[in-house]
């Protein structure tokens, strides 16, 4: 089974109104407001599509998000299921401060093919294409770090590490610092983060460390459209953590998952600038127009560009 290309224009609608409406609170220093801006736009614009989707990541339960909750169903119910992950602020400090790289994020995927990740950490690796068994989150640093180098055949002086900046990764960084790796270090945006391992142009070969379970998802949905590599364990720190997986199915707690245990069958992936970052521009207003740039990829096509659009400023563009 695919997922129709004729759904690929219509979502990326979604995201670039999504990030304009976002775009109104660049710099207003109010990450709620450009986070809520977001949502009511996507979901206005989901809601117009064909189809059954059922938002398997979302802004948090139904007590917690009004809007875009997990369970929440969307779309006119005619159509195909489908399941949906959302962000639809990756990086509101970004956007809030007018920072680079705020993006509006979305991926689907064909029902039950898409990890219903609950909202904990996780421990995460990506690299670009490689062979099998050559990274493994259980393998100590310095080995992946080694069999990378001889991969790529470049020295490890040569290889850059992404990573974000965050006190629990301090281990982490010294040991990448020892070893002479070059570091890259991100304040937000682990979704982002992940994607620069998918084209040589962004100079990252490795992405690592502790984020977002739901980012690890979103990320891997784009990922596996280039071939890439993903592994992700998630962290459950709490009893409550623990009960919440189970209830999602999850009883091995200690589980690697492999790109395509997270994200399964065909997918499409949305990622339009908020703020113009490495990975794509922000919004651009005009004077009766707004226009965005998204990097879109579909899974079964072989899809993955950046596709700039330039819409019709609404007194309501939501």
């Amino acid at each position: 089974m695919t997922i129709d290309k004729k759904f690929i224009d219509q979502f990326i609608k979604v995201t670039s109104k999504a990030a304009y409406a976002s775009s109104l609170f660049i710099g207003k220093k109010d990450k709620i407001a450009a986070d809520k801006a977001a949502v009511d736009s996507m979901r206005s614009q989901l809601n117009k599509i064909n189809m059954t989707g059922e938002v398997v990541i979302g802004e948090g339960t139904l007590d917690e998000a009004p809007m875009l909750y997990t369970g929440e169903i969307l779309g006119t119910k005619n159509g195909p299921n489908f399941d949906i992950a959302v962000d639809p602020v990756e990086g509101t400090n970004f956007v809030a401060n007018n920072l680079p790289g705020g993006l509006t994020v979305l991926a689907i995927a064909e029902k039950g093919n898409l990890f219903n990740a609950p909202e904990t950490y996780m421990n995460k690796i990506a690299t670009g294409k490689i062979e099998k068994g050559l990274i493994d989150l259980d393998y100590p640093l310095n080995k992946n770090i080694k069999n990378l180098s001889e991969y790529k055949n470049k020295d490890i002086s040569s290889l850059t590490v992404c990573i974000l900046d965050r006190p629990r990764h301090k281990k982490i960084i010294d040991e990448l610092k020892d070893l002479n790796v070059n570091i890259k270090l991100i304040t937000d945006g682990d979704v982002m983060g992940a994607l620069y391992v998918s084209d040589p142009k962004y100079n990252i070969d490795m992405f690592m460390g502790i984020g977002g379970g739901p980012e690890g998802v979103l990320a891997a949905s784009a990922l596996d459209a280039y071939n890439c590599f993903f592994q992700g364990s998630f962290i459950f720190k709490t009893d409550e953590d623990k009960n919440r997986a189970k209830k999602m199915g999850i009883n091995d707690f200690d589980k690697k998952y492999e790109i395509n245990e997270i994200v399964s069958g065909d997918s499409i992936f949305c990622a339009t600038g908020i703020t113009s970052g490495d990975l794509v521009g922000g919004i651009k207003l005009n004077k009766d127009t707004f226009s965005s740039e998204t990097l879109v990829t579909h899974k079964s096509s072989g899809l993955n560009k950046i596709i700039k659009l330039e819409e019709i400023l609404e007194a309501n563009n939501t």
